[in-house]
């Protein structure tokens, strides 16, 4: 792959795209009905790029996006890169708790969202927030709680008051010139940061990671000559696009080499999944682990055929050993490979390749990515560990973020003075630089491949009345991997009930992050110096909720 094509924007790389394979399939969306060949593509989003732009959203400006799996995520996307707006992702699972911080913290002057996800109603729960938004003039949003914000762009039929509607993008931007908005590309640098994706990272509440167009770029066309991807390949991206597993190792993936992206439903459907994969005879297929377990395990699946599916990628949590060869026997993806990262790498640091032996393929997280350096490190004192001995992966070059956003001390701890980014993980690097993560150094919880830092459901749950302390942890879980359990203690002559704990978070913090068990005590396991010992706490759940058969599941 040509240098040139990794140091680019990406505006300019969809635009070199759409000239090279205009008529070739790039955006389906199968449950919208919709199609876009690569020109087409482009159009869109250079329409929806003018109308931001007539909107008065700036170089630089944040714009957050709070959908799921829509057509218009993906344009706005592109859309945003070519002003040079910086695209905030946000979770959709996200409650009004997690929405304030993220708005606040974030500096957003434009939300784009839709109406609804399952229980989460989204207009909802952001009038309730900021109460000024059906009394304003759409796009003259003020907001006593969120200064910066000036518009909130609804995408969907419905018309609310105070949003701009997402359809009449188009006509706002008809009074913006082609020369203008090639202007406003062409001032676009690939160091520029365009795009805050919020991780739990390694402390504390969830921090905004800066992108920058050469970051995500490069990192995508890297994780697709792994795949041996071209513009013959049809990716199937039932991952959601918030995350990067959804918009670097999907959309902007396979745009890098002009590959098809299909977009099964709004959100993971294992059975539409399966689905899209056969009727748009998808090549490749990406998943987390419990995505891939759902599909295999779905009751209609042997009613499916995937001939033409070779490849794809497997993610955000350990895989299970036994997962990965029934992808290869029974789905048929003889190529599939694994991949380990984290969002302040912009995502993938290490990555299995099509041709390893199944042996590599099912036990080790591969090797770094090209111009990617990888490092086992002793975690007290940074000296490079010798090969298969255990330390703290470490990676440094051009996946390394620009940093937290506004957390100069947190960036700080995460990359070192020699730019070394510290992953938090322990690892063991084999004699070929093949990787097998072994643990963590962090106690973050990763549920189904979503991260949840424990401090943040601590916090949340100390506004309880009845709790004087508490700590979470993660445990085993056959299905999501590992599961969160709270160990409470009440305050003096406080009664309270697990379902209680559990009704106190519901609508305030995403569901996942609800402690699925919750454990009362009088004391935490600690060491003679009053440290918490959550080890110990997880070894006494396994044993007393049963999870054993959960702890002793294999993975790469």
């Amino acid at each position: 792959m040509a240098d040139d094509l990794l140091k680019t924007t990406i505006g300019d790389l969809l635009d070199r795209q759409a000239e090279r394979f205009g008529d070739r399939d790039a955006l389906i969306h199968v449950e919208h009905g919709l199609r876009y060949g690569y020109a087409e593509f482009r159009d869109e989003c250079n329409r929806v790029a003018k109308g931001m732009m007539a909107l008065g959203i700036g170089k630089g400006d944040h714009v957050g996006i709070w959908a799921t799996n829509y057509p218009e995520w993906v344009v706005a996307q592109f859309a945003t890169a070519k002003i040079g707006a910086v695209l905030v992702t946000v979770n959709p699972s996200y409650r009004t708790h997690e929405l304030e911080y993220l708005l606040k913290q974030s500096d957003v002057s434009t939300l784009l969202l839709i109406g609804s996800f399952k229980t989460s109603d989204y207009v909802g729960m952001i009038n309730e927030l900021i109460p000024e938004l059906r009394d304003s003039e759409p796009g003259r949003l003020s907001a006593a709680k969120f200064p910066r914000l000036r518009r909130v762009i609804f995408i969907g039929d419905d018309r609310h008051p105070g949003m701009i509607q997402w359809r009449d993008l188009a006509d706002i931007g008809a009074q913006i010139s082609d020369d203008e908005l090639s202007s406003r590309q062409a001032s676009c640098d690939p160091d520029d940061v365009i795009n805050i994706q919020y991780t739990s990272g390694t402390t504390g509440f969830p921090k905004g990671a800066q992108l920058t167009h050469f970051n995500i770029v490069a990192d995508a066309s890297y994780i697709a000559e792994c795949m041996k991807f071209s513009e013959q390949d049809r990716l199937c991206i039932p991952v959601p696009f918030y995350h990067c597993f959804g918009c670097v190792l999907g959309t902007l993936c396979c745009v890098t080499r002009g590959a098809a992206m299909i977009i099964p439903s709004e959100y993971f459907d294992p059975l539409k999944t399966l689905a899209a994969v056969e009727r748009e005879a998808c090549t490749a297929l990406h998943g987390v682990p419990t995505m891939f377990i759902a599909e295999l395990q779905h009751s209609e699946f042997a009613k499916f055929s995937f001939p033409a599916l070779r490849t794809g990628i497997m993610a955000g949590s350990p895989c299970p050993i036994e997962v990965m060869r029934q992808v290869v026997d029974r789905m048929g993806a003889r190529e599939i490979t694994i991949a380990y990262g984290q969002t302040e790498a912009s995502p993938v640091i290490t990555q299995t390749r099509t041709d390893d032996p199944i042996e590599l393929r099912v036990s080790t997280v591969g090797r770094a990515l090209p111009n990617v350096e990888v490092k086992i490190a002793d975690p007290e004192t940074g000296a490079e560990m010798p090969r298969g001995v255990q330390g703290e992966l470490c990676t440094r070059g051009f996946i390394v973020m620009k940093g937290y956003y506004n957390l100069p001390e947190a960036t700080a701890k995460a990359i070192d003075a020699d730019g070394w980014l510290h992953t938090g993980d322990l690892a063991t690097m084999d004699e070929r630089g093949y990787c097998k993560i072994t643990g963590r150094l962090k106690d973050m919880i990763i549920r189904g491949g979503e991260n949840i830092y424990p401090r943040e459901i601590e916090e949340f749950l100390y506004m309880h009345p009845k709790i004087a302390d508490v700590q979470v942890v993660g445990v085993p879980d056959l299905k999501y991997g590992e599961e969160v359990m709270a160990w409470v203690k009440l305050k003096g002559g406080q009664e309270a009930t697990s379902d209680e704990i559990r009704d106190f978070c519901r609508g305030k913090i995403a569901h996942y992050k609800i402690p699925r068990y919750v454990k009362f005590v009088s004391e935490f396991p600690m060491t003679v110096t009053g440290k918490i010992q959550k080890y110990k706490m997880r070894d006494v759940a396994i044993e007393e909720l049963g999870l054993e058969a959960a702890a002793r599941v294999a993975t790469a």
